[in-house]
């Protein structure tokens, strides 16, 4: 009878009393709590959304040095919120304008590309590379056929 009176309030009840807690406290978190809960969550996503902006935005900025590279990204490391907010004063009105650049440098290489790797295959080689398709059985007569034409003409 001793060993089960020194039992109650040892280890053995604490798991089966923080689960009374946790459902209480689930019991407890109202409406308004989930939505405080939901702007909280929506906020911490946007400032990592603009942590990586602003951090894509030195990166590509071509009239900073690696020295003004280098405070900026300190200064949003150590200081987050009242580094994002001076960068977003100082800097922020060119950011569109940097990101613009940057995408349409990257759509032209990309054309360039292209029309690069295009050019390169003369007809013979297309011609040689549709023959070897075909006589591999990846092409069928009419494939072949309509392959050949569209290289000819």
């Amino acid at each position: 009878m001793s060993a089960t009176r020194h039992r109650s309030g040892t280890a053995f009840d604490r798991p089966h009393s923080q689960e009374r807690s946790l459902v209480t406290l689930a019991a407890d978190f109202g409406t308004g709590e989930v939505l405080w809960s939901f702007l909280w969550f929506f906020l911490f996503f946007i400032f990592i959304m603009l942590i990586f902006q602003i951090f894509g935005d030195i990166l590509r900025s071509d009239d900073l040095s690696g020295w003004g590279k280098a405070l900026w990204s300190l200064f949003i490391i150590f200081i987050p919120f009242l580094g994002i907010f001076v960068y977003v004063i100082a800097r922020g009105g060119k950011m569109h304008e940097r990101q613009l650049q940057a995408m349409q440098k990257h759509q032209q290489a990309t054309q360039q590309y292209i029309r690069d790797t295009a050019a390169s295959a003369d007809p013979a080689t297309q011609l040689a590379q549709l023959a070897e398709l075909h006589t591999a059985g990846k092409l069928d007569d009419t494939e072949y056929a309509a392959a050949k034409a569209k290289v000819i003409s």
